[in-house]
């Protein structure tokens, strides 16, 4: 029993061990409070009672499921596509695949421009989809609105949503330092779990956030309330303080370590 116990414990079993654990984890990690979540669990009911009609010998529910699973084969890449693709863009992310850098004082001065356009914009209650991209490159949602190209200004996007301005009701998307687009449209959000009391924009939010990892700033419009979402999730009720730390939370390390390897490629040539 030892014997073949440490025959198992080799470092290769080990390391196959852990990183198939860790595989996982980090599935069940993305799936988390996502509609993947019910989908799993229909699933196991179905290997439960499949597994029900093997053992008491039921044949016309053992054919009927026999067939599910030819079905299931071909559907459940289309069913869980969504999440299939956070995945596979979630193992491009990292440093060495960043796709554009800002140096601290670039940086900095941006995260003061949408602080005070969006406390001005919260205490009006004018409504704000704002979408800073990351990693997932966005131009699908870019081309549905009007390209701008512009620097980033608290009176532009003043004037960007305000509410009889043209572009007010669409996102504004935010590339680097720069804003790219404006008025454009994203996917709504098909959890059935949101609140009834969330509109379109933090539907809309949600659905973006749900199929890339851009992060969305949104004002209510009707009450006034910063909310932020990343990755499927959604924290609300924040102010200007709270939001400028979330920025320098997500972004300035990020930003720091992209500006570095930069100039140290630069150093280098």
């Amino acid at each position: 029993m030892l014997e073949s116990l440490k025959a198992l414990l080799t470092p290769v079993n080990i390391i196959d061990f852990l990183i198939v654990t860790y595989f996982i984890y980090k599935a069940m990690m993305m799936i988390r409070e996502t509609r993947a979540v019910q989908l799993l669990k229909g699933l196991l009911v179905l290997l439960v009672i499949a597994f029900v009609s093997n053992w008491f010998q039921l044949q016309t529910v053992s054919f009927i499921l026999s067939q599910i699973q030819t079905a299931l084969i071909v559907a459940l890449p289309v069913v869980f596509q969504p999440e299939l693709r956070r995945g596979l863009e979630q193992l491009g992310q990292g440093g060495l695949f960043s796709r554009h850098g800002i140096n601290k004082e670039d940086f900095e001065k941006m995260v003061e421009e949408i602080i005070r356009a969006v406390k001005i914009m919260s205490n009006d209650q004018i409504g704000v989809l704002l979408v800073l991209e990351r990693e997932t490159g966005l131009n699908d949602y870019i081309s549905t609105g009007v390209r701008i190209d512009a620097e980033i200004t608290s009176e532009l996007l003043e004037n960007i949503f305000f509410p009889k301005a043209a572009l007010h009701d669409g996102a504004t998307i935010i590339r680097g330092n720069r804003i790219i687009a404006a008025g454009c449209f994203l996917p709504l959000s098909e959890n059935p779990n949101i609140s009834k009391n969330l509109g379109t924009r933090h539907r809309a939010g949600l659905g973006l956030s749900e199929q890339s990892d851009a992060f969305i700033i949104i004002v209510s419009e009707e009450t006034g309330v910063i909310s932020v979402v990343e990755e499927g999730r959604m924290t609300r009720y924040l102010n200007d303080v709270t939001l400028r730390e979330i920025l320098m939370n997500r972004f300035q390390n990020k930003e720091e370590r992209n500006f570095s390897l930069l100039n140290f490629w630069r150093s280098k040539r």
